[in-house]
């Protein structure tokens, strides 16, 4: 913006070197003077004045310098004309330029961005496995973020932990097993714990599975199921795993068929046992007992695509679009939903 102040003390000093010629006389010296003095100073007037104008960019200000000593100079050595032109082609040079050149904050270079440089009280669960698998990253920062996965679920700690097997360095392959291993040694220590009790409820009820019987079988059907859900078990064990948690999960199943939350567990695993027949029926039978549309759905979905039937795939999740679901799983309600 214009300063008005300089401006007019331009302008008032330019009439003042005028006006010196007309009351010292046009032909003494002191006339002269007095005309220089002032006609220089409403010059670099004029031109401070005009400065916020020539070079508006930010990156540029080093360039204002010499033209307004410019300007300042052009508006001196050619009195009245230099005057008025400078104002005339500073106008025009702001108009051609526009506003939009002008920069109201300045432009910084980004700091080089250090992957390695930890913030303080981070556990880093975003982005964790590339950290743990860059081996740039010093091994005692990484064993920190390996050590953190104890606290977090098995199904997200137990691939970075195998991953992490693999792993270059001595110390990070023997903590990662260790980990693996705690967390193996618990469940199988939970699994004989429930066997046990299950012998003594069957001891004290018969054969017929009781209160008690069931309770165990129920939760032996867990267990061995959250051995398949975390990774833990790998090949042969896994397909162990798979069949003992059905086979408990069938023996609750005998004496309560309509509970919803084991026949969604039944179809789980006959999906893995490829059983797809068996699993949509289950999994029917569990919408039909009331749960939640949002947590049969996606199995659903997934056991028709895999047998690509991706016009029902469609029609399933359209379905999820109005449901309560977890923020992941909404990017293939919006595929799906596409037209």
């Amino acid at each position: 913006m214009i300063n008005v102040k300089l401006a007019l003390s331009a302008l008032l000093a330019e009439i003042a070197s005028w006006s010196g010629l007309w009351l010292l006389h046009n032909h003494s010296d002191a006339a002269l003077l007095s005309y220089l003095a002032a006609h220089a100073l409403a010059s670099v007037l004029l031109a401070l004045c005009l400065s916020p104008f020539l070079v508006p960019a930010a990156d540029a200000r080093r360039q204002r310098l010499p033209l307004v000593a410019l300007m300042a100079l052009l508006s001196y050595a050619v009195p009245v004309v230099g005057f008025v032109g400078s104002v005339i082609a500073t106008v025009a040079l702001h108009r051609r330029r526009g506003f939009a050149a002008h920069k109201q904050f300045s432009s910084l270079p980004l700091p080089e961005f250090d992957p390695h440089q930890q913030a303080g009280g981070s556990r880093r669960q975003v982005g964790l496995q590339s950290f743990l698998a860059n081996q740039a990253v010093p091994v005692p920062l990484r064993m920190r973020s390996l050590a953190a996965l104890g606290h977090v679920s098995g199904r997200i700690a137990s691939p970075m932990l195998r991953m992490a097997l693999s792993d270059s360095s001595d110390d990070l392959r023997l903590l990662a097993y260790s980990m693996l291993d705690a967390q193996e040694r618990q469940l199988s220590q939970s699994i004989h714990q429930e066997l046990q009790a299950l012998e003594r409820a069957r001891a004290v009820e018969g054969e017929a599975a009781g209160p008690r019987g069931l309770q165990a079988a129920w939760a032996l059907s867990d267990l061995f199921w959250e051995l398949i859900y975390q990774g833990s078990a790998q090949g042969d064990v896994r397909d162990h795993a798979i069949q003992q948690s059905l086979h408990y999960c069938d023996q609750v199943l005998a004496q309560r068929p309509d509970t919803a939350l084991l026949l969604l567990r039944k179809g789980r695993l006959l999906h893995l046992l490829a059983d797809g027949d068996g699993a949509q029926s289950c999994y029917q039978r569990a919408l039909d007992l009331g749960l939640p549309a949002a947590r049969v759905i996606p199995y659903q979905a997934e056991l028709l695509f895999e047998q690509r039937q991706f016009a029902k795939v469609q029609e399933l999740m359209c379905r999820l679009e109005h449901q309560q679901v977890l923020p992941r799983l909404r990017p293939c309600i919006q595929y799906w939903s596409a037209p």
